[in-house]
């Protein structure tokens, strides 16, 4: 009875179904085109608003950011005539080039009512022979000489007159600036040797998965007392990056800046490489060595504020102090004493998209990590703001000229190198910052996961050993947007500051002077150590993008970064790293280091392990045990300073596992309570196996952690 109902029903259906065809209208294939080309116009939501319903409720601030974007977009490449990539050629155009007839020289200078070029080749006196021309109908000035006119190696400036003043200026667009030893004064310098520098690795892509990254400063990176060079870098540390298995080097205070002790972050000349480390040839014989070895290199750039120094500086190039900064108020940033660039005026997008150009063109550098990106997204500059809901973001507060510029930046960077690499540093959340713009995003490829150290940093200082919690450690190492990648890192160059400590001085201290020989460890000592390696497997093994390791932190370097100053005499003893240390085999520095070295090459076994999902296997906060995996790879964690546990159970699935990393091998400094070569195999439960999953036991040692690898079949 059922079934011919069933059927009788279908029947029914079939007939009003052929009714309703017969009586319905045609449809033409123009009508079907128009239709077609009706719903191609209607306006598409933005991947990052389908992705997060909470943004929603934004939608017509994030809507408007993209189409200023656009907009401006437009407005640059004159509507689509020319590229992004040909606007932000300025450096072609500025700055002194030598040429078929000799030299010639350009600078933008709205205001300027004379100038000359000074230097050697004149006594630095004003003469006719050198004076500039404007540009008919522009505000450029030119100066035009013969071969004879200049030579390599003349130091100059400009002497700029304006109404009311005059004053001598390194020219905004130039590639060298040299310190005189004896007065301290710096000039530009003529650069333009016989032969060019000549690639020897002619194509290069970078390795990003995952991306890991050694965060270095080329001043400070060697032994000696003294400021290091491009070329003892590329000697003496590229090897040790090369063999402890990272694939990109981030370089700090590369855009010359007057004071060494700013870290590089006070920029003077935005296009020259500084002096201080070598010359240009040298910075490029680096990155080609690097390339050679597979390791890409980023740039530390410096587009969120300028020094203020007017004589080296942008402070006050021609009468104007705010020819290339905001007016009033804003035209100094309250806490950096510095100059914050006017975002809105197409002229200084000319020159900071020229920036960023000119630095992936003339030197192939491999992307760029953005500074003070919080700074520059706000007029507050963040500094106060807890950004503690969605709102926060789009409370008309930020400054939309410095995102459309950010966001510009990102589309002309991979316009030029599509596998370019960009990392914004930046701390407030600010959502879809590492988005794609056509999702809506602001085109970063990853943005700094700043939320990390500053967690380990509270951890170490206001817990007891026995209060820190899985289900919090994860959390905190795990918790990001899953539309946006980041770089996962436990301290940066950041939390080496004087003022501050690295992760091991915070655990160590003091006996790390006394008692970091092996055999003379004290409990302290002990302690440190086990807990750097549990620290840094913890954030590493949990990255969705990358990680990050500032230099000599890997092997846990003693004290703190102090540069030369006044306060310390001019002291270089601070602003080094001794190699030495880790290179001897007496001192526990080398189990840190050959952790970390162990641990990326763990990392990079497994296939796109930053793409894997984190899995949870299990966590226990009265234990203080947990476990996740990814891929094959299994991390167990006991953070208890005093319980081990025999037989700890984990339901994972049935096989055989093999240890491939355990924090407790003497090797890395450890007990060596487990014996690593033993497989594991796990056991069935007929009461709790299910989905073909078994026990797998393992004894964890107090304050351990390993990684063990599930061997296939």
């Amino acid at each position: 009875m059922a079934t011919t109902t069933k059927a009788t029903a279908k029947t029914s259906t079939k007939k009003v179904s052929t009714k309703k065809a017969a009586t319905k209208k045609k449809v033409t294939k123009k009508e079907q085109a128009a239709a077609a080309k009706a719903k191609a116009q209607e306006p598409q939501m933005l991947k990052i608003l389908r992705n997060d319903a909470y943004l929603r409720d934004f939608s017509d601030a994030i809507n408007g950011r993209h189409q200023a974007a656009l907009d401006k977009i437009a407005d640059l490449t004159q509507n689509g005539k020319q590229t992004l990539s040909d606007f932000a050629s300025g450096y072609l155009y500025f700055g002194l080039h030598r040429t078929d007839k000799g030299w010639v020289i350009r600078e933008w200078a709205p205001t300027a009512t004379e100038m000359y070029l000074i230097g050697d080749f004149n006594d630095w006196k004003e003469n006719e022979k050198y004076a500039f021309k404007r540009v008919r109908g522009t505000d450029n000035w030119e100066l035009k000489l013969g071969p004879r006119g200049l030579k390599h190696g003349d130091l100059y400036k400009l002497s700029v007159h304006w109404d009311g003043g005059q004053g001598e200026r390194i020219p905004a667009w130039c590639r060298r600036v040299v310190q005189d030893d004896a007065t301290k004064i710096f000039s530009a310098q003529v650069w333009a040797p016989k032969n060019e520098y000549e690639w020897k690795t002619l194509k290069f892509k970078p390795n990003t998965s995952p991306l890991l990254i050694y965060e270095c400063h080329i001043g400070m990176a060697q032994d000696a007392e003294k400021v290091g060079t491009y070329e003892e870098f590329r000697q003496n540390v590229l090897p040790r990056v090369a063999k402890d298995g990272y694939n990109c080097i981030q370089i700090m205070a590369i855009q010359e800046h007057p004071y060494y002790g700013s870290f590089g972050y006070h920029v003077s000349s935005f296009f020259a490489p500084s002096s201080r480390f070598g010359t240009p040839e040298e910075l490029k014989a680096l990155i080609d060595d690097a390339h050679s070895r597979g390791i890409a290199v980023i740039m530390d750039i410096v587009h969120s504020h300028a020094v203020k120094n007017e004589n080296e500086g942008l402070g006050n190039m021609c009468g104007d102090p705010c020819q290339y900064f905001y007016q009033g108020d804003r035209r100094e940033h309250p806490a950096w004493d510095s100059l914050c660039f006017d975002y809105g005026k197409n002229q200084v997008l000319h020159f900071l998209l020229s920036n960023c150009k000119y630095w992936l063109d003339e030197f192939r550098f491999d992307g760029f990590r953005f500074d003070g990106v919080t700074s520059m997204l706000y007029y507050s500059h963040g500094l106060g703001e807890a950004f503690m809901s969605y709102a926060d973001y789009y409370n008309g507060h930020e400054d939309d000229n410095a995102i459309t510029y950010l966001t510009l930046a990102n589309c002309l960077i991979h316009e030029v190198n599509k596998n370019a690499i960009t990392i914004a540093e930046e701390v407030s959340g600010m959502p879809g910052l590492a988005a794609p713009f056509e999702d809506g995003g602001y085109g970063f490829n990853y943005r700094m996961a700043m939320n990390i150290p500053d967690y380990w940093i509270k951890v170490i200082k206001e817990l007891r050993d026995e209060d820190w919690k899985p289900s919090s450690l994860l959390w905190e190492t795990t918790n990001r947007r899953a539309d946006e990648k980041t770089i996962s890192y436990c301290e940066s160059h950041d939390q080496a500051l004087v003022g501050d400590k690295t992760i091991i001085f915070r655990l160590i201290d003091s006996d790390m002077y006394w008692h970091f020989k092996k055999g003379d460890e004290t409990g302290t000592v002990e302690r440190g150590i086990a807990l750097h390696k549990m620290i840094r497997l913890l954030t590493a093994s949990t990255i969705n993008g990358g990680y990050l390791n500032f230099m000599g932190n890997e092997f846990g370097h003693p004290e703190w970064i102090d540069f030369p100053r006044e306060g310390n005499g001019w002291s270089y003893k601070y602003a080094r790293r001794q190699w030495n240390l880790v290179d001897n085999k007496e001192l526990c520095f080398h189990f840190l280091g050959d952790f970390d070295r162990q641990m990326i090459k763990v990392l990079k076994s497994q296939r796109n392990i930053q793409a894997q999902p984190v899995t949870e296997i299990w966590h226990n906060d009265g234990d203080q045990v947990f476990a996740y995996q990814r891929g094959d790879l299994l991390f167990f964690f006991n953070f208890s300073p005093y319980k081990s546990f025999t037989d700890y159970g984990f339901m994972v699935k049935q096989g055989a596992y093999d240890y491939v990393l355990n924090t407790d091998a003497q090797a890395f400094g450890g007990k060596g309570f487990n014996d690593d070569s033993i497989r594991h195999f796990t056991i069935f439960d007929s009461m709790l196996s299910r989905d073909g999953k078994g026990w797998l036991k393992l004894y964890l040692p107090a304050r351990s952690a390993c990684v063990l690898r599930r061997v296939k079949e």
